[in-house]
């Protein structure tokens, strides 16, 4: 049961985005592969902070894990994926696509890291569970948005720091994010919650903007 509560707000996430993607669907092949690799994300991530642990020993913080071993691993091996899947293919040639490329590959890495925590003797468990469906989950797919719109801007409108922002955006909103659930300080739920709606709004905007300009929309 714990194993589909975890694959339950992945599937709701995709199957969203794909519904909005509706003047010109991608290939199942590439979502197939934008979903694989982002659980090939996962493997390079732990893969990666275990190196940092060694290389770079540290006592853990809420600023080290949020800025560093969490957002910054995660988005930079993210975007890195995100972009030798989508960047020269053909499959590319609307500004959506970075959008839903972008969420596929976050929620494939959402989907394995929500079954090893629901899972996980300690800290699993049906409250883990539940609390990840409605933050952890849908945050990690709102950071991929960011970082898809902003490479479909850079792709089709060729603005450079456009591709800069599609990595830096999601890192920074994922970095305070987290920074904000793992400080003690209970005056530290404001602006996460207002950081919270913000991701909402500014996703959506950002979904209705590319689907009207849309080249395949007539």
């Amino acid at each position: 049961m714990l194993i589909q509560l975890a694959a339950a707000p992945v599937f709701l996430g995709l199957f969203y985005i794909y519904v909005r993607d509706k003047y010109e669907k991608e290939p199942w092949r590439m979502l197939f592969l934008g979903l694989l690799y982002g659980i090939y994300t996962t493997a390079v991530i732990y893969a990666v902070g275990l190196g940092l642990e060694k290389i770079f020993p540290h006592v853990e913080s809420p600023i080290y894990t949020s800025f560093i071993s969490s957002a910054g691993v995660e988005e930079v091996t993210k975007y890195i994926f995100l972009v030798l899947l989508i960047w020269r293919n053909g499959n590319f040639n609307e500004p959506l696509d970075g959008i839903v490329y972008g969420v596929f590959v976050s929620l494939g890495f959402a989907w394995i890291e929500n079954i090893i925590y629901v899972t996980h003797p300690v800290m699993g468990g049906y409250s883990t569970a539940f609390s990840r469906a409605f933050l952890s989950v849908p945050g990690h797919g709102l950071f991929g948005v960011q970082m898809g719109y902003y490479l479909g801007l850079a792709k089709f409108f060729r603005g450079k720091k456009h591709f800069l922002l599609a990595f830096f955006v999601p890192y920074l909103v994922h970095a305070l994010y987290n920074y904000f659930l793992l400080e003690k300080f209970s005056f530290f739920w404001i602006p996460f919650w207002i950081l919270e709606v913000w991701l909402w709004w500014s996703a959506l905007r950002h979904i209705k903007e590319l689907v009207r300009i849309s080249p395949f929309r007539e």
